[in-house]
């Protein structure tokens, strides 16, 4: 006979956005149970943040050592040892992994349930073991996955997702990317950088959905000058003895390996959703208010990748957190605040967006990288910077910026803005020489020009005064 389990808040998914619920949930007094068939620990830490940015550092490493000429320091021929590059990622993405699994050793005994969850109802599941579990509230945690499209499909063991590319034993010879997401770019960079002769295509012409035409047209020549972009091109793969013959309109190529990142869409398959009575779309969704993750008026809540709405990672956190809270007091739900959308790309330069974009700003101030002082010092003096803000005082509404520092003043800027400071409040800010910051003011004297607003205490002055 089939056991029947009872509580306060079912949680199916183990990664960022499931643990940080079954957390909230619990510490709101809810009794808990965390589904997941593997407890593997977070997408971030397998297979997504941590092992690409590992890659991206061995890349910059290697891309660094090359232009050391610069400096006037000689290395000689860089060479790069692309088993040991791949065992020093598995090594340190293991580390991260298995900090995350070891937290699941602490939740409180018979929490965790291994094993794969379906709806039988609006708050009833059924696990694949025959287990039933009664719940006053489900949160559907179960992330997101790869798309293969149809004619890649059977590549066999050339095709590589961001599942498997860091099981490789050795860097490629060459690798076609297919997808110019924010996957694909970050990459499609890395791998150029330790040696790999790389092919972007995509059928778009915007990199990784930057939103500003300056931005993206640095982002652009940033790439350009490492690896081969092919835009607004539809690429078809053959597979051959000796690897992937990639064909678009004007061209054909042939690759060791191609990797496939042309989106990840939610992992709902096998969730039978149906079986609540939700009002799902085409694509099997429901409707998510994004304020309180609950789906239509169901106790069901969706978080993180699952929800396809914000899908990186301090997002998924703090949609766990709030839809943990939520089905703990279900139908008490609370709309939450949330913080202003904020992505960072860590390309070389790094592409960051942050709130409001180009279409919803009185003013734009754009700062080129190009001769910034502290830049050029750097050897890193190439990109842009564009702030956004409203008339009639010049409140901070967004930014888009592709040059060096973006990662770090990005930050910056996503405070200022989510505080409503204006562009004099962030004149009035003391900024030290020389600094990648103050290639910000010149943005921000040309907001105040454009408003007829004052500078502020500013002084203006050359960065490399």
């Amino acid at each position: 006979m089939p056991e029947t389990l009872t509580c306060d808040v079912a949680v199916i998914g183990a990664g960022t956005a499931g643990i940080a619920a079954e957390r909230n949930a619990r510490q709101h007094g809810a009794k808990t149970l965390l589904i997941d068939p593997e407890f593997s620990g977070t997408l971030c830490a397998n297979t997504g943040c941590m092992p690409s940015k590992l890659l991206i550092a061995a890349g910059r490493s290697a891309q660094r050592a090359r232009g050391s000429g610069l400096f006037g320091i000689r290395t000689g021929k860089v060479s790069v040892d692309g088993p040991a590059v791949l065992s020093r990622l598995r090594d340190e993405r293991d580390r991260f992994a298995a900090a995350t699994r070891q937290s699941f050793d602490d939740l409180p005994a018979g929490t965790c349930l291994r094993g794969r969850a379906r709806f039988t109802g609006e708050n009833a599941l059924v696990l694949d073991d025959g287990t039933r579990i009664e719940a006053k509230a489900v949160i559907i945690a179960t992330g997101a996955q790869p798309m293969v499209p149809p004619p890649f499909r059977d590549l066999g063991d050339r095709l590589l997702t961001n599942e498997t590319i860091f099981e490789l034993p050795d860097l490629p010879r060459s690798l076609a990317v297919i997808g110019a997401g924010v996957i694909g770019v970050e990459l499609a960079q890395a791998m150029a950088r330790l040696g790999v002769r790389v092919t972007i295509f995509d059928l778009g012409d915007r990199l990784a959905g930057a939103r500003s035409d300056a931005v993206h047209a640095a982002l652009k020549s940033a790439l350009e000058a490492e690896l081969d972009l092919q835009l607004g091109v539809e690429p078809t793969p053959e597979l051959t003895e000796s690897g992937v013959t990639i064909r678009w309109d004007g061209g054909a190529e042939s690759f060791d390996k191609v990797l496939v990142a042309s989106g990840r869409p939610p992992s709902l398959q096998g969730l039978d959703l149906e079986a609540t009575g939700l009002d799902l779309d085409d694509k099997g969704m429901p409707e998510v208010d994004p304020a309180t993750l609950q789906c239509g008026e169901a106790p069901i809540f969706m978080a993180g990748d699952a929800n396809a709405e914000r899908p990186v990672l301090h997002e998924a956190s703090a949609e766990g957190a709030i839809a943990g809270r939520n089905a703990a007091a279900f139908p008490a739900v609370i709309r939450s605040e949330r913080s202003l959308p904020f992505t960072i790309t860590f390309t070389d330069p790094p592409l960051v967006s942050l709130g409001e974009g180009p279409e919803e700003a009185s003013a734009i101030g754009t700062a080129s990288y190009a001769d910034q002082g502290r830049a050029r010092v750097e050897g890193e003096n190439h990109g842009v910077a564009q702030i956004y803000a409203a008339e009639p005082d010049g409140r901070l509404l967004g930014a888009d910026l592709c040059c060096a520092g973006a990662d770090h003043m990005g930050h910056m800027l996503g405070l200022a803005v989510q505080q409503k400071l204006t562009v004099g409040d962030l004149l009035a800010l003391p900024v030290y020489h020389p600094t990648l910051e103050e290639g910000l003011r010149g943005a921000l004297r040309e907001i105040c020009e454009a408003l007829s607003l004052p500078g502020g205490s500013d002084g203006g002055g050359p960065s490399g005064a």
